[in-house]
């Protein structure tokens, strides 16, 4: 699946728009490479999304298509 597609999914970026325009200006990392919207990701992957003067950082669980809002946590764990 494609990076901006799961940060929609997941809900950890609200738009896949706003997903893609981050990956552009290199503030998403995969096992700390900076990477571009159309890269893969896999479970396993850890993922990190710089927000400014933060940065939130995941472990990629499961991937799916489309998701629930209650369902959304569960295709990643918090680091």
């Amino acid at each position: 699946m494609r990076i901006d597609k799961f940060l929609k999914v997941s809900r950890i970026i609200k738009r896949r728009t706003i997903a893609n325009e981050a990956c552009d200006a290199g503030r998403v990392l995969i096992n700390d490479k900076v990477i571009k919207a159309s890269a893969e990701v896999k479970v396993g992957d850890i993922v990190e999304v710089l927000f400014g003067g933060k940065s939130v950082k995941v472990e990629v669980l499961s991937l799916k298509e489309t998701t629930k809002k209650d369902e959304a946590q569960e295709l990643f764990k918090y680091l």
